[in-house]
């Protein structure tokens, strides 16, 4: 006959409830009973007055277990209800997970795995329906999660960093920029953009705040040397960007058409200045990085969009609607 101590009585009652119940799931003392006979044995020694005494104790303890009785006389139902996650926010997370690219789909499956078990067994079965894993537009290298790791220890202890970077050829080749040579960087922050992971810091050699894709990155080292605490606003910064295409920092104006009024919220966020021109437009005044980002991320709005300033940015969109004409010109000769 199996028998169980104490403590390991008390540690599987309170890993049957975490694991098995809910509020849709609750179990009485028998069925508590039958877990232990299918984890132990139908011959393990139970007591009833024991497993009361142990659920008293964890609910001194302040595990969380609910206790139900409909009427007198009815047997008790127990279940464990607190989740430090709702359903949904374990929904989020799994989508989170399966959209990212920077993660592989080994790596994918793993992690949905484990957000699983945030819950019970009977909530997991209801989070089946992640969205689609597409392999295409995974990251195929496992050092992504190592080098995110890195970079942030060294943000955390403000130390220089060194890597290589680059990209793939029309060979699909990865091919290292700067003839396989090192970034030296102060690591600023990381941040998700578009389903990526980029890394902004400040690149010694040219002086100037840059962004790297994180799945670019090779052997990424962690030097001694630190460097002073700076403050950085890393949401200025990305909603400044456009398709994280790097460029100088300039004042621009744009109108647009009032159609378009949620997406620059969406981009340049409520405080962002807006002045009414008329009845069908009104202008953006904003700082952002002049880049061929911002140019395609422009001509994403036709007709609903014109620059009014800087100069330099009209010469860039109206050089790029000259290239797209005559791309389509040459088609038709």
């Amino acid at each position: 006959m199996n028998r169980l101590d104490n403590k390991q009585r008390m540690l599987k009652l309170m890993g049957i409830l975490r694991e098995q119940t809910d509020e849709e799931n609750e179990y009485t003392l028998d069925d508590i009973t039958e877990c232990f006979k299918k984890e132990y044995g139908p011959d393990v020694k139970l007591n009833k007055n024991s497993l009361r005494d142990d659920i008293e104790h964890l609910i001194e303890a302040r595990f969380d277990i609910t206790i139900n009785q409909e009427k007198e006389g009815m047997p008790k139902f127990y279940s464990h209800q607190y989740r430090l996650f709702e359903l949904y926010e374990l929904r989020m997370l799994i989508d989170a997970v399966a959209s990212a690219r920077f993660i592989t789909k080994d790596e994918t499956k793993q992690l949905i795995r484990k957000i699983k078990k945030l819950t019970s067994i009977h909530h997991a079965k209801k989070l089946h329906n992640e969205i689609l894993i597409d392999s295409s537009v995974k990251s195929e290298s496992k050092l992504v999660r190592l080098a995110i790791n890195d970079l942030h220890e060294a943000i955390s202890e403000r130390r220089i960093v060194t890597f290589q970077y680059g990209r793939y050829n029309l060979n699909k080749e990865f091919v290292l920029s700067h003839n396989g040579g090192q970034y030296r960087v102060k690591p600023l922050a990381l941040t998700w953009v578009n389903d990526f992971y980029y890394l902004i810091a400040y690149y010694f050699a040219k002086e100037e705040i840059r962004h790297y894709r994180i799945d670019r990155l090779r052997n990424v080292q962690i030097t001694e040397e630190q460097f002073a605490y700076e403050p950085f606003d890393v949401s200025k910064y990305v909603s400044s960007t456009f398709h994280m295409y790097a460029g100088s920092e300039e004042w621009i104006k744009i109108r647009f058409h009032n159609d378009l009024i949620n997406v620059i919220i969406d981009k340049f966020g409520r405080d962002a200045d807006i002045r009414k021109q008329d009845e069908n437009h009104f202008v953006l005044s904003a700082k952002a990085i002049v880049s061929d980002g911002l140019v395609k991320w422009l001509l994403n709005w036709g007709n609903q969009a014109r620059v009014l300033s800087p100069s330099s940015l009209i010469d860039q969109v109206t050089d790029e609607i000259k290239n797209m004409m005559a791309v389509y010109e040459k088609e038709m000769d």
